[in-house]
């Protein structure tokens, strides 16, 4: 246990310095981005907002499963991590990437129809089944901390 206590905190360092770029990410360089895009190609002008909105909600995803992960590793600090708290943080990274993916498959369905070649709805389809790939992952690893939690709870109630 003592590597794991050793190593949160610098993921904690990562997971900070990956939320902050983030939040400018968010704030400054996709609606900059966006506008320019609208400036450059007029004919594309009216995806800016409805891009900015699915970009953000992206970026939104990833941090609530920074702070989830956060959430996690004081658990895991606190040696606490084979509880009913941590299976509501590892619930929440489920479901933001449930919604993540659930616009990313819309996202893939209006390119798909609308794409004149294949290059970027392939692209998309990737990251949709990478996604997938990453949900039903932690919807796996979900279920084997509720049986260490179990497994944990009787042993305790035994000892």
């Amino acid at each position: 246990m003592f590597t794991e206590h050793r190593a949160v905190a610098p993921l904690r360092i990562v997971l900070v310095l990956l939320f902050g770029i983030l939040v400018m990410l968010q704030t400054f360089s996709l609606p900059g981005q966006f506008a320019h895009m609208a400036e450059e190609s007029p004919d594309l002008a009216y995806l800016r907002w409805p891009m900015t909105a699915v970009a953000v909600f992206w970026v939104l995803c990833i941090q609530v499963v920074i702070v989830a992960t956060w959430k996690l590793l004081t658990l895991v600090k606190h040696d606490r991590i084979f509880s009913d708290a941590a299976l509501g943080w590892v619930n929440a990274i489920v479901w933001a990437i449930a919604a993540a993916w659930v616009v990313l498959l819309g996202v893939f369905l209006y390119v798909g129809f609308n794409a004149s070649d294949p290059g970027t709805p392939l692209l998309l389809f990737l990251m949709l089944v990478g996604v997938a790939a990453l949900g039903l992952l932690m919807v796996v690893m979900r279920a084997l901390l509720r049986q260490a939690t179990t497994l944990r709870t009787d042993m305790e109630a035994v000892i």
